[in-house]
């Protein structure tokens, strides 16, 4: 009875160390949604300075968010969704529709997006930057 009752605990253990795993994986997953989700919209809108704030600090220094002002976002299509990488990085391949406000020219670009997962913050960085736009 003795060696029932502690394979039992044994199995309780191992099924509950596995569950905790699989919960931490699923809340990573659905952190990268919720902020894909979130920067697409930044982005369909036109809410660069928001969208800057997807982008790591340690590369937010080099932004150059003045020329974006001559950006009309006219479509935003997710060709390859964000897939999680065992070394908690993430890819997400988009097509951007956009006008040049000065050259009234519609302009398509592929973004490939590199995402870094933070386990301190539980945060998603961007660590491609900003979509470039145009030859401005």
């Amino acid at each position: 009875m003795a060696r029932v009752l502690i394979l039992l605990i044994l199995l309780l253990i191992a099924g509950m160390t596995t569950g905790c795993g699989r919960v931490k994986e699923d809340a990573k997953r659905i952190a990268l949604e919720n902020t894909l989700s979130s920067y697409r919209q930044a982005i369909r809108w036109g809410y660069f300075p928001a969208a800057a704030g997807f982008v790591s600090p340690e590369q937010r220094t080099d932004l150059d968010m003045e020329h974006l002002n001559n950006v009309q976002i006219t479509g935003y299509e997710v060709v390859q969704p964000g897939v999680i990488s065992p070394d908690d990085t993430a890819v997400q391949l988009v097509q951007i529709a956009y006008v040049l406000k000065d050259r009234q020219r519609l302009e398509q670009i592929a973004d490939r997006q590199h995402w870094r997962y933070d386990p301190i913050s539980g945060a998603w960085w961007l660590e491609s930057g900003l979509p470039s736009f145009g030859d401005e």
